[in-house]
C-alpha cells in the first residue's frame, strides 16, 4: 500500500481521538486533559506540515516515475518547496529532458536512414531469424523484378521467382558472391547479419557491377579487335597482293593448274579470314541509335514476315500474337529489326528442324517476347550467354548476342534469356517507359 494511504489512516486515527476527547471534555475537564488535547492538535497541524513537506513530494516524484514509465518525455515535474524533493524534481526534468532530445535525434537519424535505404543504388533485404523478407528496399525490388513490398514481404527466398533470388539463397552465411544472370547482368550478394536486442539479424546486400564489368570488357575486347584486325588485315592484303602476283605468273605456264587452284584456295581463305575479323570489329563500331516512336505491333509483324521462308525451310512455324493495344516504343528501327532477326535465327538454329517460335507483344509493362521449343538453356550456359565471344555453337564466333545486348542496352530496355519449366526457351525485351 502506498505511504499517501498510511498517512491518511494516521490522519483520520488522530482526529477521531481527538473528537473523543473534546466530547469528553465536557464532562471532565483537568489539566492531563488540556495537555493531552494540545498534543493531538499540535500532531495534526505538525501532520498538515509532514503533508507538505514529505508525502506531497513523494506523491509529485511517484507521478514522475508514470509518466517515465509511459515514456511521456515532453512532461515535466513542478517544484514542491522541500529542498531535497526540490533537487529530485531538478535532476528528473533534466534527465527527461535529455530523454527527449535523444528520443528526437534517434527519430531523425532512422528517418534519414530510411531515406538513404529507400534511395539507394545498392539493394536491401532484411530478412527474420526464419527467413522470412520483413524490409526490402526499392533497389531490391527493382533487381528481384518485383513492382511493390507487399509481394515478396513475408516471403521466403525460395519462393520468390526470381533468378536473382534462387542465386542468393545458394550463398552461405557471412559471405558474398558475384552473381551473373541470364540477362546479362552482374550482382555482387552479400549475405551477412547485424545483432539487435542480442540476436541475429540476417540482412543481404545486393550490388549492381552490371555498367561497370561490361565498360571493362568493352574497353578490353575493342582493343584487343582493333589490333587483331589491324595485324590481320595488313597480313591479309599482302598475302593475297603476292599470291595473285604469282597467280598472273603462273597463268602463262603449263602444267600450273593444280597449283593455281590451290592459290585460290589460300585467296579465298584470307578473305575468309578478313570476314571473319571485320565481323568483330563490327561489334565495337555499333551507332548509337536514333530513335523514333514507331508501332512494337508493325515491326514484329515486318519481321515475322521477313524471316518466314528462312524457318518454312526448316519446317519450323512461326507464331504471332500481338497485343490489341498496340504498343509504340522508341527504338532505332534498322538496329532493332537487327536485333529480332538475330533473335529468331538463334531460336532457328536451337530448334533445328520442326519446331515452333511464338512470338507476341504486350503492354504493362510494354514487352516483346519470343519463345522457342528448341533445345532449352542449362543453368551454367544461362551465366555465360552475354559473355564476350562465348557461343555453344561448333563454328559459332560469340559476337551474335554480344550485339544484340549492346543494341538493346543502349535502347534502355531490359532483357533475360532462358529455358523455363513448362520447356519453352523464352528471351523477353522489356521496353523502358
Amino acid at each position: 500500500m502506498k505511504l499517501k494511504f498510511f498517512f491518511f489512516i494516521l490522519s483520520l486515527l488522530l482526529v477521531a481521538v481527538w473528537g473523543v476527547l473534546l466530547v469528553l471534555s465536557f464532562k471532565e475537564r483537568g489539566m492531563l486533559f488540556y495537555m493531552v488535547e494540545g498534543i493531538i492538535t499540535f500532531s495534526l497541524i505538525f501532520l498538515i506540515f509532514f503533508y507538505r513537506k514529505v508525502i506531497k513530494p513523494l506523491d509529485t516524484i511517484g507521478n514522475g516515475m508514470d509518466l517515465l514509465r509511459e515514456q511521456d518525455f515532453s512532461s515535466r515535474l513542478t517544484p514542491v518547496g522541500q529542498k531535497e524533493a526540490d533537487r529530485i524534481v531538478l535532476v528528473f526534468n533534466r534527465m527527461m529532458e535529455q530523454l527527449k532530445d535523444e528520443r528526437l535525434r534517434l527519430r531523425e537519424q532512422n528517418h534519414f536512414l530510411d531515406l538513404l535505404v529507400s534511395v539507394s543504388p545498392m539493394g536491401l533485404i532484411i530478412l527474420t531469424l526464419d527467413g522470412h523478407v520483413s524490409m526490402i528496399n526499392a533497389a531490391a525490388l527493382r533487381y528481384l523484378d518485383y513492382v511493390t513490398d507487399d509481394e515478396v514481404k513475408g516471403r521466403l527466398l525460395c519462393e520468390l521467382t526470381s533468378p536473382l533470388a534462387e542465386e542468393i539463397e545458394r550463398i552461405p552465411k557471412d559471405a558474398s558472391k558475384t552473381v551473373r544472370l541470364s540477362d546479362s547482368m552482374i550482382y555482387r550478394c552479400s549475405r551477412l547479419s547485424f545483432v539487435d536486442r542480442g540476436f541475429a539479424h540476417p540482412f543481404i546486400l545486393i550490388e549492381s557491377l552490371t555498367s561497370e564489368v561490361v565498360k571493362a570488357e568493352k574497353k578490353a575486347y575493342e582493343k584487343v579487335i582493333r589490333m587483331i584486325a589491324h595485324e590481320v588485315n595488313n597480313t591479309v592484303a599482302g598475302i593475297t597482293s603476292t599470291l595473285d602476283t604469282v597467280d598472273g605468273a603462273l597463268e602463262c605456264m603449263d602444267d600450273t593448274e593444280d597449283l593455281r587452284e590451290v592459290m585460290k584456295v589460300c585467296v579465298d581463305r584470307c578473305y575468309s579470314m578478313s570476314r571473319f575479323i571485320t565481323n568483330f570489329a563490327n561489334v565495337v563500331k555499333i551507332p548509337e541509335p536514333q530513335l523514333q516512336l514507331v508501332s512494337l505491333n508493325d515491326r514484329v509483324a515486318a519481321c515475322k514476315m521477313f524471316m518466314e521462308t528462312v524457318c518454312r525451310n526448316r519446317n519450323i512455324t512461326l507464331h504471332l500474337t500481338l497485343c490489341d493495344e498496340n504498343p509504340h516504343v522508341r527504338m532505332d528501327t534498322s538496329l532493332f529489326e537487327q536485333v529480332l532477326v538475330n533473335i529468331i535465327k538463334n531460336a532457328a538454329e536451337s530448334i533445328g528442324e520442326e519446331g515452333n517460335i511464338f512470338i507476341r507483344t504486350s503492354v504493362f509493362p510494354t514487352m516483346l517476347e519470343i519463345a522457342d521449343t528448341g533445345a532449352g538453356i542449362s543453368k551454367e550456359v544461362e551465366a555465360k550467354l552475354f559473355s564476350p565471344f562465348f557461343s555453344t555453337k561448333p563454328n559459332g564466333q560469340g559476337i551474335g548476342l554480344i550485339f544484340i545486348r549492346e543494341v538493346l542496352m543502349k535502347h534502355g530496355c531490359t532483357f533475360s534469356l532462358r529455358t523455363y519449366s513448362d520447356g519453352l526457351t523464352r528471351f523477353r525485351i522489356r521496353f523502358s517507359a
